[in-house]
C-alpha cells in the first residue's frame, strides 16, 4: 500500500502526524506548469481568432419564456450568449440559472455564444423536474473533478486524466478515471479530505465555466502530451462533423460534450469520497477511479442524510470501466432534452 508523501502538502494546515502520511497541494497553491501554461496560451490565441473572425455583426432576437414573464431581446449574433441574456433580465436569473434550453428542445451552455434568433429558457435547480439540470450538474462535478486530480500530486507521480463515463447520477457518484503511476495506492481517509477540501477551494473561486469548439489539429496540438486524450479525440471528431469542443474552468481545460453548469460557485457541498484502483488493459500505468458526491450549493441536506450519500458514493461506481472499449464521452456539444 503507497499512502506516504503522495500529494503536496502545506505545512502549516496538517499537523506533523498527518504529514507523515498525506502531503498535497501542488499547482492549485503554487505556480502553474509549463504544460498548463501552454495549454491555456492555445486557448486563448484560439479564443482570440474565433472573435476575430466573426466580422459583421448581426443582430438576432431572442423570445425569453420565464415562468411568470416574457420579453424579447435583440442580441448579437455568434456573440451574445444565454447567460449576456440573462443578465440584462436580472441579477437573481443570472446568478440561479444552470442550463439554457433554446426552442423547448436543446440544451445549451450559458457561456456559448448564440448562432441564430431563438425561444430561451433558463433552467435552474428547482425547477419541478430537475433530472436534465442534475445530469449536467454531475458532469460539471467529474470535470472539476479531473481538475483537482489533475493539480494534487508531487511532480515525481506522472498523472494522466483519461475520461469519464457519461453523468448517472443515479450511479450514486460522479466520476473521473484518472491513470497514475502508483502501483497500489490506496488514499487515507485523510488524503480524501484533503482532496475534498481542494475541490471545495477550487469551486469557491467562482470560474466561469467557458467553452468553445475546435479543429482536431488544434485539439491534438493541446492534449499531445496527454497519450489517452490524444488518442480520443479523432474519433470524437468524428461524430461531431470535425470539431472538438473544450471546456475551461480556471485553467484547467478538458474534453467534454456538454453542455455543464455556469460557473463552479454552483457546487456547494462536496465530498471526495473514494478513489478506486480499476482492472484495465490500458498501457502505461494503473487507471484510478476517483469518486465524489455533491451538492449545489442552494441544496441544503441534513448531515445525517448527506452522510448516506457519501457512504453510497464510496462504492465501485458502476459505470464502464475505460479498457479496449473505450470510455469517454463523446465530443457533440448541443444535448438534445430527449438524449
Amino acid at each position: 500500500m503507497n499512502t506516504v508523501n503522495v500529494f503536496f502538502a502545506k505545512p502549516t494546515l496538517l499537523s506533523a502526524g498527518y504529514r507523515a502520511t498525506i502531503a498535497i497541494y501542488k499547482r492549485l497553491s503554487s505556480s502553474l506548469s509549463e504544460e498548463i501554461r501552454r495549454q491555456n496560451n492555445i486557448f486563448d490565441n484560439e479564443q482570440k481568432k474565433q472573435e476575430e473572425s466573426i466580422g459583421r455583426v448581426e443582430k438576432i432576437e431572442i423570445e425569453y419564456e420565464g415562468p411568470s414573464d416574457k420579453a424579447t431581446l435583440v442580441m448579437n449574433k455568434n456573440i451574445s450568449t444565454p447567460f449576456d441574456c440573462a443578465k440584462h433580465l436580472g441579477e437573481t436569473i443570472a446568478d440561479r440559472s444552470a442550463v439554457a434550453l433554446l426552442n423547448n428542445d436543446t440544451l445549451w451552455h450559458m457561456h456559448k455564444p448564440l448562432p441564430d434568433s431563438c425561444k430561451l429558457q433558463f433552467l435552474h435547480y428547482n425547477i419541478p423536474q430537475p433530472a436534465l439540470v442534475n445530469k449536467i450538474f454531475w458532469r460539471t462535478c467529474s470535470f472539476l473533478l479531473g481538475a483537482v486530480a489533475n493539480s494534487a500530486f508531487k511532480d515525481d507521480v506522472k498523472v494522466q486524466l483519461h475520461s469519464f463515463p457519461s453523468p448517472n447520477v443515479r450511479s450514486g457518484s460522479f466520476v473521473y478515471d484518472v491513470q497514475v503511476t502508483l502501483e497500489d495506492w490506496r488514499p487515507t481517509q485523510n488524503e480524501l479530505k484533503v482532496l475534498s477540501i481542494e475541490m471545495i477551494k477550487f469551486c469557491q473561486q467562482g470560474h466561469a465555466i467557458q467553452c468553445m469548439d475546435v479543429s482536431t489539429d488544434l485539439a491534438l496540438d493541446l492534449f499531445r502530451n496527454n497519450a489517452h486524450k490524444y488518442q480520443q479525440i479523432p474519433d470524437i471528431a468524428a461524430h461531431n462533423n470535425g470539431k472538438i469542443t473544450l471546456f475551461r474552468a480556471g485553467h484547467h481545460i478538458d474534453i467534454s460534450r456538454g453542455p455543464m453548469v455556469t460557473n463552479t460557485n454552483h457546487l456547494g457541498r462536496i465530498t471526495v469520497a473514494n478513489v478506486i484502483k480499476l482492472d484495465t488493459d490500458i498501457p502505461g500505468g494503473p487507471i484510478y477511479r476517483f469518486q465524489g458526491v455533491a451538492l449545489p450549493r442552494n441544496i441544503i441536506l441534513n448531515h445525517f442524510a448527506y452522510s448516506l450519500l457519501e457512504e453510497r458514493a464510496r462504492e465501485l461506481n458502476p459505470g464502464r470501466i475505460p479498457g479496449s472499449q473505450e470510455n469517454f464521452e463523446d465530443n457533440s456539444f448541443v444535448a438534445q432534452v430527449t438524449v
